[in-house]
């Protein structure tokens, strides 16, 4: 018995050994490696964890790695600038990292763990490509902490937070801009491209960046399609859709050729938009047509070398603005950019980059076919020159740290009359109609040129500071003053200049799928075109003719922002919250010692006329929260809330987006999509009386999104837009009451079919 016994525990101690045995040699030193995947550059100090046994190590200076794991062990790599991925482990593995940061000014893509910008984030969403957006506005619908301010389905553009217009720096590819000629703003900057083309939207929150011009309240950079480098050879694409509430038609193609020192792209389009209807069935007079081409082509004289030439037009035609009391006949424009870069100069030189551009927009407003036109006649031809550029040199004194420093310019100037035929007077016909010619821009210049320095300094494995100052020189004149206005500011306009100082700082913790961002900013910017030289013209959200003051001073906003974000094996959450103290905020006020210009019995019978107040403010927050709930199916949400304060009138301010929800759920397989969506938007009761605001009520809507790929590089699109029928119009869309039958709002369209199908080859 005890023989057995301890031959029992014999056999026992030995199987215990050779299991402890066997699993120490399965787990042993696991080597690999880890690069960009873009580059295939090393990536130093990314972490790798197993996910099992919770094992980490790092990545050394050549980005080789090695592990106390497995083969086929599931692990996490995570960096501070790359996006945290989970991949089974391999000997001698490469694993390929995704940049994860903004890369604003680059025309060659590089990775650096000191090159992503504080408070800043990637959107690029494929269901919004498939289901024919209106434009480019209608992009920024479903990004958190954005509303759209639209005076027709032609004209929309984003408004984030509380900041709109001239104060959101919106650039094309880093830099280069159109900016509208109309005063009304028909032709934003969102107007000159096609949602087709955008390839990728990239958002900096607030003043926490110095290095891509005049930043008060955040910068949208809209990056269009380029040719991708590692594919050498001829392709192309056909794309087309159809949408059935408008009768609207979309066609597309585009044709690429990459070869080692040598690519083109060019794209060409044309769009054919008609008069929508409304839940109700009332239709919305909001047609357009729109023609574009776009041509980049680019050339590497060496590795380390890229010179890049932008070449697009846009010609757009018959535009109905229902929110506007004039249409658009015409509305086109150009733009040309050259590009040039080199990188790798020295040990402590990284980069130098230089980038101009110009570009034009010529535009005709005119009221024909509106209730008014039998009286008076009117019609404006107005045009805006713009002419820019932008110089970086990048330094590296240690592998812990970059400086940037530069100069940017932009040198816009605006002219453009109104031509008013008055064919009646006192309701009664004039035996010879009177032509009578009104001064809209005065032939109004501004120019800026700002010098930058921001430094980036890794001060731990986790943390990285920025810090950056700016200063902006301003000049601006009037060549073509109106008698009026100059004998509004003492007779004599006299040319203004201005130094304005803007500087940044933020720290950044980012470790094993986890970042925290805390950033302080100061914005600084000077007073628009409009804001200093408009004359007796309707451009707010009321029924005022506006008058400009080029004695305005600039508007500062210092801004803190502190955010998080989490991502997880399943949930993904994300959170920030955000306080501005703005001072000298440009609004405008009712002055009674201006009355009315034209129609002058007509209420309102006074003008409203720019200032600057002492003090304004907004706080808010924005939250999302993702499910992965298998490897197929997703559900995501966020939400967004601002608040902002006219401290001065004790009133909110104008046009700001109310709470807003946005709820989805993504389906995914091989060869097709499903993806339902709702957007849930609260009634809006905090209005501005002096801006004659009205309370919007609160809404929501359900989309349908579907693709299906039943061809290789063939693929169709469809979508159920606005599902039940809702009628329902958004706070930032308003009209006038002399411009349409609806009552000063602008309703959206009720409920749309679309297809969309393209051929890659």
């Amino acid at each position: 018995m005890g023989k057995k016994y301890k031959m029992k525990n014999v056999l026992l101690n030995c199987l215990v050994m050779l299991i402890v045995a066997s699993s120490y040699a399965q787990l042993s030193k696991i080597k690999g490696k880890i690069v960009d995947e873009n580059s295939n550059k090393s990536i130093v100090n990314a972490t790798i964890r197993v996910v099992e046994t919770n094992e980490y190590s790092a990545s050394n200076v050549d980005g080789e790695f090695s592990i106390n794991a497995k083969e086929g062990d599931l692990v996490e790599i995570s960096h501070m600038s790359y996006k945290t991925v989970q991949v089974e482990l391999q000997k001698e593995g490469v694993i390929k990292l995704e940049l994860a940061q903004i890369d604003l000014s680059e025309i060659i893509v590089s990775a650096n763990p000191l090159g992503d910008i504080s408070q800043s984030a990637v959107i690029n969403d494929v269901t919004k490509k498939i289901s024919q957006p209106r434009s480019v506005g209608d992009l920024f619908k479903d990004i958190k902490g954005f509303g759209i301010a639209k005076k027709g389905a032609y004209a929309s553009e984003p408004v984030f937070r509380s900041f709109k217009y001239e104060q959101l720096n919106i650039q094309y590819d880093g830099g280069m801009k159109i900016l509208n000629a109309c005063p009304n703003r028909m032709d934003p900057i969102t107007t000159h491209i096609i949602p087709e083309e955008v390839e990728k939207i990239e958002i900096v929150k607030g003043p926490f960046t110095v290095r891509f011009g005049q930043n008060f309240g955040g910068i949208i950079n809209l990056v269009l399609k380029t040719p991708s480098k590692d594919k050498l050879g001829f392709k192309g694409s056909v794309e087309g859709g159809y949408e059935t509430n408008g009768n609207n038609f979309v066609t597309g193609t585009s044709l690429v050729y990459v070869g080692k020192k040598f690519d083109v792209n060019i794209n060409g389009s044309y769009r054919d938009f008609g008069d929508y209807k409304d839940g109700d069935g009332v239709t919305v007079p909001s047609s357009f047509k729109t023609s574009d081409y776009s041509v980049k082509a680019g050339y590497n004289p060496t590795d380390q070398q890229r010179l890049q030439l932008s070449w697009r037009q846009s010609f757009g035609r018959d535009i109905d603005h229902v929110g506007l009391p004039m249409d658009s006949p015409y509305d086109d424009s150009f733009l040309v950019g050259l590009d040039y870069k080199l990188n790798e100069i020295s040990n402590k030189i990284e980069s130098f980059s230089t980038k101009v551009f110009h570009s034009y927009v010529d535009h005709l407003m005119t009221n024909d076919g509106r209730p008014n036109f039998m009286m008076v006649e009117a019609a404006s031809p107005v045009e805006v020159w713009l002419y820019g550029g932008k110089s970086e040199l990048v330094f590296r004194p240690s592998d812990n740290s970059k400086i940037y420093t530069g100069i940017d310019a932009n040198l816009i100037r605006r002219e453009g009359d109104r031509t008013r035929i008055i064919k009646m007077m006192n309701g009664m016909p004039l035996p010879q109609p009177k032509t009578v010619v009104d001064k809209i821009w005065q032939d109004a210049n501004l120019n800026d040129i700002g010098l930058f320095v921001e430094g980036k300094f890794k001060i731990a494995n986790f943390i990285t500071l920025t810090t950056g100052v700016r200063s902006d020189f301003i000049a601006t004149s009037l060549d073509d003053p109106a008698k009026d206005f100059e004998n509004l500011y003492g007779g004599i306009i006299e040319d203004k200049n201005e130094i304005n100082v803007s500087a940044n700082a933020s720290a950044k913790y980012q470790k094993n799928g986890f970042q925290a961002q805390l950033a302080f900013g100061r914005g600084v910017r000077t007073a628009s075109m409009v804001e200093r030289y408009i004359n007796h013209f309707n451009v707010g959200v009321d029924s005022y003719e506006y008058v400009g003051n080029p004695n305005l001073k600039p508007e500062i906003n210092n801004q803190i922002e502190l955010s998080f974000s989490k991502n997880m094996k399943i949930v993904d959450v994300s959170a920030s919250v955000f306080y501005s103290f703005m001072r000298d905020y440009i609004t405008a006020f009712v002055n009674t010692d201006i009355p009315r210009k034209f129609m002058p019995t007509t209420p309102p019978i006074y003008t409203k006329q720019f200032i600057n107040i002492d003090k304004a403010e907004q706080v808010g927050f924005e939250f999302s929260f993702d499910v992965k709930a298998t490897e197929r199916i997703k559900f995501t949400s966020n939400f967004s809330y601002t608040k902002a304060e006219n401290l001065d009138f004790d009133e909110p301010l104008a046009q700001i987006p109310p709470f807003t929800a946005i709820l989805g759920v993504e389906f995914n397989k091989d060869k097709y999509w499903v993806a339902l969506s709702s957007r849930l938007v609260a009634e809006q009761n905090r209005i501005s009386t002096s801006f004659m605001e009205e309370e919007t009520p609160g809404f929501g809507t359900l989309d349908l999104r579907v693709g299906f790929e039943p061809l290789k590089n063939f693929s169709i699109g469809a979508a159920v837009l606005n599902i039940f029928d809702t009628t329902y119009y958004e706070h930032l869309n308003f009209s006038y009451a002399n411009s349409n039958t609806l009552m000063g709002k602008i309703y959206e369209p009720g409920r749309n079919f679309t297809t969309y199908i393209k051929y890659k080859f």
